[in-house]
């Protein structure tokens, strides 16, 4: 549910007093904060990624901040979303210790914690020559920031030269909207934009500029390192990269309607094993950009939509093998969640308009159009709150649109998830962290509902006592009541939808919040 201004306040307030006991001064942020969207691709599946949403809200300008926000926390899994305005490097971020933290001087350090959003707010954020290493954590969202120039040797070094690093048992991830830049290949300095190894899974990578590296990304670090996979790469612009757009060891990796312009070795290597599913792509003055490569362990690849513009190829050889001049399928890939294809053609142009940080967030509608993930709901006027006594116990008909939709919340009980309301499954459930909460289904464009199920878990059957129905875009009610079961209202088209519970007999287990257009 979106919070009031006052609300807000109140907890950028307690983030700066816990900020201030460990001698770190931290801003309130503005009233409005950056919309973050939903996730999209791989980062939806394994119960979702939501990062900081429904925690408290505060503003970072210095690396050393960005460090003191996350160890002032609760605990290392308490929600929170950080704000980042202005240059993080070396000279402003110095490690901070904390029980809710694990934090390092010459990098951005998301260590053994969860639950976390990093978005650049305001003029914009930039890492200079400081890149962000995720280790052994989840749920972590990292939006419309850049990362250039950092470096594995010379001076100064940062996260083993990656600008965004996962790795150790990592799970979902969604990196969003960023800009990561490098000048130059290995000989100068510099690794990979964009690596993940050692069990990292469930990553998305959409609306984002790679550009001057030698080597874009991996996926596994070694020939040994499989247990890497389920990464989608969407919507991305990779320009002047040698190799590795990406490196895939193994694994899973869902490539779509990304622009690739001048690669200048090799593209996407698929290798031991690793299964791309390449979908509308569009390659341009560039060189071998699909196949295995600099190996004999073969990968495979399944093709559809693509454009080969002034693509080269080399021939068959000792550790060569590209998929062209004709790509062909050698594989399938069954992809889980739901996704629109961009027709190729027009890849560079909605990509052009849409990838990198500063771009406003903006996002491709699945027709070649470019539009806004906070677009304003089509309706014009908010409904009269209906109040009903109790919801009915019927199962509605139709398509239940919260199935691929995100989802967040107020608060979350320890071992659930927000998006186990949104699985399908009736034996996974979401739980506020008290009595009382809300829980929400969102969308990335506006979408009409006028019905909705909770669906309580059995062993927590008839505690949701009295409840409120929002449209969380505007904050209006549009219903309440009391009971879990099918409730219905005006139609109502809207991007977020909030039920939230009022007063329960126990906490409440909601197992699904389904929605329905009628």
């Amino acid at each position: 549910m979106r919070r009031s201004a006052v609300q807000r306040l109140s907890a950028a307030s307690a983030a700066l007093a816990t900020a201030a006991a460990i001698g770190v001064a931290l801003s309130m942020p503005d009233d409005a904060s950056a919309a973050t969207g939903s996730a999209t691709g791989y980062a939806t599946q394994n119960g979702g990624t939501t990062g900081g949403a429904g925690g408290q809200t505060v503003r970072a300008t210095t690396g050393t901040e960005i460090h003191a926000a996350l160890c002032g926390r609760a605990s290392s899994s308490t929600p929170i979303t950080i704000e980042v305005e202005g240059t993080i490097n070396h000279g402003n971020t110095t490690k901070v210790s904390g029980d809710s933290c694990n934090t390092a001087a010459d990098k951005i350090e998301l260590k053994q914690i969860s639950n976390v959003t990093i978005v650049g707010v305001g003029g914009g954020a930039v890492f200079d020559q400081l890149g962000i290493h995720i280790r052994e954590s989840s749920n972590i969202i990292i939006q419309n920031v850049t990362v250039k120039n950092v470096k594995k040797s010379g001076s100064p070094t940062s996260n083993g030269g990656d600008a965004i690093g996962m790795e150790s048992d990592v799970r979902n991830v969604w990196v969003d909207h960023t800009t990561l830049l490098a000048s130059g290949g290995e000989d100068e300095g510099y690794d990979g934009l964009f690596d993940m190894k050692d069990n990292t899974q469930y990553v998305t990578l959409s609306y984002s500029v790679l550009r001057d590296s030698g080597r874009g990304g991996l996926i596994g670090s070694s020939e040994s390192d499989l247990t890497n996979g389920y990464v989608t790469f969407h919507h991305n612009l990779y320009e002047n990269i040698d190799s590795r757009t990406p490196l895939l060891r193994g694994g899973t990796a869902h490539i779509y309607n990304n622009h690739y312009v001048s690669l200048n070795e090799s593209g996407i290597n698929s290798r031991a094993g690793a299964k791309a599913k390449v979908d509308n792509n569009y390659f341009e003055d560039s060189k071998d950009v699909l196949g295995t490569f600099y190996t004999d362990e073969l990968g495979s690849w399944q093709v559809s939509g693509n454009v080969f513009d002034n693509v080269t190829w080399s021939a068959t050889g000792d550790e060569n093998y590209p998929a062209g001049p004709d790509p062909q399928s050698n594989t399938t890939v069954g992809i889980p969640y739901s996704y629109t294809l961009d027709s190729a053609a027009c890849v560079p142009d909605v990509v052009s308009r849409t990838a990198g940080a500063g771009t406003g967030l903006q996002v491709s509608d699945g027709n070649c159009s470019p539009q806004s993930p906070t677009s304003s709901p089509t309706a014009s006027a908010s409904p009269t709150p209906t109040p009903t006594s109790s919801a009915s116990p019927s199962q509605p008909s139709g398509t239940n649109l919260s199935i691929g939709a995100g989802s967040d919340g107020s608060s979350k009980a320890s071992g659930t998830s927000y998006g186990n309301v949104r699985d399908g499954d009736l034996n996974t459930y979401w739980s506020p962290s008290g009595i009382t909460g809300s829980i929400s289904i969102k969308w990335g464009s506006a979408t009409t509902v006028s019905r909705i199920n909770i669906r309580e878990s059995s062993a927590a059957a008839g505690r949701i006592g009295s409840w409120r129905v929002l449209n969380a875009d505007t904050g209006a009610v549009l219903t309440s009541g009391s009971g879990a079961g099918v409730i219905t209202f005006p139609q109502t088209s809207l991007n977020k939808v909030t039920f939230e519970s009022t007063s329960a007999s126990g906490a409440p287990q909601v197992a699904e919040f389904e929605t329905y257009a009628g």
